[in-house]
C-alpha cells in the first residue's frame, strides 16, 4: 500500500512539474504583455487583445488611438466587448456582452511555440455595420470560433469596430478638428488599425505580415472591398476575400463626405444638443443615452432621404469605391467574391401571388435602380417576364426574391469579381447549398466557412471541409485550389466562370444570370462614367 501511495504522489509531483515547464502562452504586443491559453486542438489562443485605446470620453468619434502601455501580464483568455448597439434581435449575444470600450481583437494559431511563418486570414463582421461582433453566434450566424480554419495551416484573427451612430455618423465639428479635416468613417479607421496591428504584431504569434487575406460577409464583405479601395490599406493586406458584400449593396452610392456630416446634424437634433458645441454636449452623454435617440435619428433620416451605413468620409473613403475600381486605382490583390442563392436579409417574398402581382413586386424593385436608364429597364423587365428567362432553379425562390437578391448582393458582388479581374486572379462562387431547414440564405455559407456544422448530416461536412481548403489555399498563395479539390477558374469578364457550392459538392459553372446580370454591369459602367 505504501508503493502505491509513493507512486501516486511521484506521478502528482511529475504532472505540476511538466505543468510548471509549460507556462501559459505570454507574447509581448504593442502595449505590454498578453497571456493567451492552449487552443483546444493544439497551439493557443489569445482573446481580447487592445489595438486602440477605448474610443470613450473625448475619443468618442475620434480616429482609432495607439493603445496606452500597461505594466504587468494582461490576461487575454476571453473576449472583449462588443461595440455598442441597439437590439434588432439577431444580435442580443452582442447586446448582452458590450461597453463602448470595444476596439479589442483576437488570435488563434495552430502551433505554439510559433516554429514557422504562417499566412494571416484577418476577419470582418458583418451586421450591417450596425450590429455584430468578432465573438459571432448572432441569428444564423456560428461563433467565430478559429480552431477549424486555423487546422489547415493559417493564423487568425477577429476584430472588433465602431458601429452604427458611434461608428459611421460625421458632423462639422467634427470635420473641423480632425487633422484630415474628415469624420464619420471611424468604423473603417477601426478596421485600418486592426490591421496596423497585425502589421506589427503578427509575425509574433507565427503570423506572416507580408501575406495578409482579408475576409469578411455581409457588411465586413461591403468594408472589404471598400478597404481594397482605401489609399490606407496599402501594404497591409494582400489579398481579399469579399462574402456577401460590395460597395453598392442593393445598389446604393455610399453617402458623400457631406451627407456623412449631415447625419451628426440629424443626431445632434435627436439629442437636443445645443446649437453651438454640439459636439462637447454629445460627448457628455452615456453611450446608451446616445443609442436611446435611434427612432427620432432614424425619422430624421427618412426625412432627409438618408441612411446610416459605412459612407465617404472623405480620408479612408475619399470617392465612391466604384469609381477607383472601374479605373483600376484599387489594390491590385487576388480576390474570391461570391454571394448565396437567397442571399437577401429581411426580404419577405410575395406569398401565393399572381403572376400579375409577381411582375408587380419585380418591376416595383428594378424600376428603383433602372430608373434613370429606361433602355435597361426595358431589357431587365423582358428578362423577369419570363420565369425561365430570369431562372426556375429552385434554390432562387420566387421571382420578386430573385429580383431583390440579384440587385442585392448577387450582381452586384459579380462586379467587384468583374472590376477586380482586370487587375489581379480573381475567383467568383454562388453558395446554393442547403435544405428545408437550412436554406442558401443570407449568412448560410458562414457555417461551412468555420466549421460549425450543428445537426447537418455528413455531405455538408465535407463541403465545409472544401470550402475551408479553398479559403485556406488562396490565402496562402492567392489560388484556391490544391490537391483534391474540383478545379476553381479563374474569373474573368469574358467567360464569366464561377464555382457553385451545391448540396453535391463543388462544380464549375459560367455565366451566372446571363439574363439579368450582364443589364446591371451596363448600368454600372455608365454610372462610374459620369463621374
Amino acid at each position: 500500500m505504501q508503493s502505491l501511495k509513493s507512486s501516486v504522489m511521484i506521478l502528482a509531483f511529475a504532472a505540476m512539474a511538466a505543468s510548471a515547464a509549460t507556462p501559459e502562452p505570454t507574447v509581448r504586443v504593442t502595449g505590454g504583455d498578453v497571456q493567451g491559453q492552449p487552443g483546444s486542438a493544439g497551439g493557443a489562443v489569445f482573446k481580447g487583445i487592445p489595438f486602440a485605446q477605448p474610443p470613450v470620453g473625448e475619443l468618442r468619434w475620434q480616429e482609432p488611438q495607439p493603445v496606452k502601455a500597461w505594466s504587468g501580464v494582461r490576461k487575454a483568455t476571453g473576449f472583449g466587448y462588443a461595440c455598442m448597439q441597439n437590439l434588432s434581435g439577431w444580435n442580443k449575444t452582442a447586446t448582452d456582452h458590450m461597453s463602448e470600450d470595444c476596439l479589442y481583437l483576437n488570435v488563434w494559431t495552430s502551433e505554439w511555440p510559433a516554429r514557422s511563418n504562417k499566412p494571416v486570414m484577418v476577419w470582418i463582421h458583418g451586421g450591417g455595420n450596425s450590429g455584430g461582433s468578432a465573438l459571432g453566434a448572432g441569428g444564423i450566424e456560428p461563433p467565430f470560433d478559429g480552431a477549424s480554419l486555423v487546422s489547415h495551416g493559417v493564423v487568425l484573427v477577429t476584430i472588433n469596430y465602431r458601429l452604427g451612430i458611434l461608428g459611421f455618423v460625421g458632423h462639422p465639428e467634427l470635420t473641423a478638428e480632425s487633422p484630415h479635416k474628415a469624420s464619420g468613417g471611424y468604423g473603417i479607421l477601426d478596421q485600418v488599425a486592426g490591421l496596423q496591428w497585425v502589421h506589427d504584431n503578427i509575425a509574433k504569434f507565427g503570423g506572416d505580415p507580408g501575406n495578409v487575406t482579408v475576409f469578411g460577409q455581409s457588411a465586413g464583405g461591403q468594408d472589404t472591398s471598400i478597404l481594397v479601395a482605401s489609399p490606407l490599406t496599402k501594404g497591409l493586406m494582400h489579398k481579399a476575400i469579399v462574402q456577401s458584400g460590395s460597395p453598392m449593396i442593393s445598389d446604393r452610392r455610399l453617402l458623400s463626405p457631406k451627407q456623412t456630416e449631415q447625419l451628426g446634424i440629424i443626431l445632434a437634433t435627436a439629442l437636443k444638443a445645443p446649437t453651438t458645441n454640439a459636439l462637447a454636449y454629445m460627448r457628455s452623454l452615456p453611450a446608451d443615452q446616445v443609442l436611446a435617440a435611434l427612432p427620432d435619428f432614424r425619422k430624421g433620416m427618412t426625412e432627409q432621404k438618408l441612411n446610416l451605413d459605412v459612407g465617404m468620409d472623405g480620408y479612408a473613403i475619399p470617392e465612391w469605391s466604384p469609381y477607383v475600381y472601374a479605373e483600376k486605382r484599387q489594390l491590385h490583390i487576388p480576390m474570391i467574391a461570391g454571394s448565396n442563392a437567397k442571399d437577401s436579409p429581411g426580404y419577405r417574398p410575395t406569398a401565393n401571388g399572381t403572376a400579375a402581382e409577381m411582375q408587380e413586386a419585380v418591376r416595383n424593385r428594378i424600376a428603383t435602380v433602372y430608373g434613370k436608364h429606361p433602355d435597361l429597364l426595358k431589357r431587365v423587365e423582358a428578362a423577369y417576364a419570363s420565369a425561365p428567362g430570369a431562372s426556375d432553379f429552385e434554390p432562387y425562390g420566387t421571382l420578386d426574391y430573385q429580383a431583390a437578391v440579384d440587385h442585392g448582393f448577387r450582381c452586384t458582388t459579380a462586379a467587384v469579381a468583374r472590376w477586380q479581374s482586370a487587375v489581379a486572379p480573381t475567383y467568383h462562387y454562388e453558395f446554393v447549398a442547403g435544405d428545408e431547414k437550412y436554406r442558401p440564405a443570407h449568412s448560410a455559407e458562414l457555417d461551412y466557412v468555420f466549421g460549425y456544422m450543428r445537426d447537418r448530416p455528413a455531405v455538408p461536412a465535407k463541403l465545409s471541409q472544401q470550402m475551408q481548403q479553398y479559403w485556406t489555399n488562396f490565402a496562402k498563395t492567392g489560388n484556391p485550389n490544391g490537391a483534391g479539390l474540383p478545379e476553381w477558374p479563374k474569373y474573368d469578364a469574358k467567360a464569366r466562370s464561377y464555382l457553385e457550392f451545391n448540396n453535391n459538392g463543388p462544380a464549375a459553372k459560367a455565366d451566372l444570370r446571363s439574363a439579368v446580370c450582364p443589364i446591371y454591369f451596363e448600368k454600372l459602367d455608365r454610372d462610374v462614367a459620369t463621374k
